[in-house]
């Protein structure tokens, strides 16, 4: 007895290249997919050096000024902390964000498909 997926491959041969044709676009869309989730991630992580080195050059002119004029005010204090707290929150939120796992896994889909496949080819070989 042939196996029904020999069958359909030499009945059918169309059929089964548009499978293969949807395949290549389910892949295709995963692909665009992970790759936004990558370079999003990627400017995430840039931004957050970015406003590190930032936050490290204001933490040294708030020293150089606090060092420069200790008689500041308390009421100006909190300006000299301020100043560098801001990029440093921004740093760590967006460090945070960027590490943060996905919720989906990548190419999902595509191994969803292609377990339903197996089944169904598994199932046409039983019967």
């Amino acid at each position: 007895m042939i196996h029904p997926l020999v069958r359909l491959l030499a009945t059918e041969p169309q059929l089964v290249v548009e499978h293969v044709g949807a395949y290549a676009e389910l892949i295709e869309s995963e692909a665009r997919e992970v790759q936004r989730r990558t370079v999003l991630r990627l400017a995430l992580s840039l931004f957050a050096l970015c406003c590190l080195g930032v936050a490290a050059v204001l933490t040294g002119v708030a020293l150089m000024l606090w060092a420069v004029t200790p008689a500041l005010s308390t009421q100006a204090q909190w300006a000299l902390g301020a100043a560098p707290a801001v990029p440093a929150i921004a740093a760590i939120v967006a460090g945070l964000v960027a590490r943060r796992p996905s919720a989906e896994r990548a190419f999902a889909s595509i191994r969803a498909q292609i377990s339903a496949d197996m089944k169904m080819i598994r199932d046409a070989g039983a019967a």
